[in-house]
């Protein structure tokens, strides 16, 4: 860093340095919008095991289990047939691993 031998270059260089930290705070800010806006996104793709999803597959289970069809249950519960098609996969999933270990 060259040293500064003058008012005037002194005060050259603080107003430059005023300048950068300005963009700085500028860049900052951008910088910070743009991580709300990710924290906020909706993740893409299906959430698995949250509270709604195991709320859902546990009364999947019982009404399965007392023979109602894919389709009652469904409705039932407020989701598309395949999306109670995706639950019965992972029941029967579930079924296999637990006679495996059996």
């Amino acid at each position: 860093m060259k040293k500064i031998t003058t008012l005037e270059e002194a005060l050259k260089r603080i107003e430059k340095l005023e300048k950068e930290n300005a963009e700085l705070k500028e860049a900052n800010a951008n910088l910070k919008e743009e991580l709300e806006y990710f924290k906020k996104r909706k993740a893409c793709g299906r959430q698995r095991h949250n509270a709604k999803w195991m709320a859902i597959y546990n009364d999947f289970i019982v009404c399965h289990e007392q023979g109602m069809t894919m389709v009652e249950i469904a409705k039932r519960n407020g989701i598309s047939e395949r999306s109670i098609y995706r639950y019965k996969a992972y029941y029967d999933e579930m079924q296999k691993k637990k006679k495996g270990k059996s």
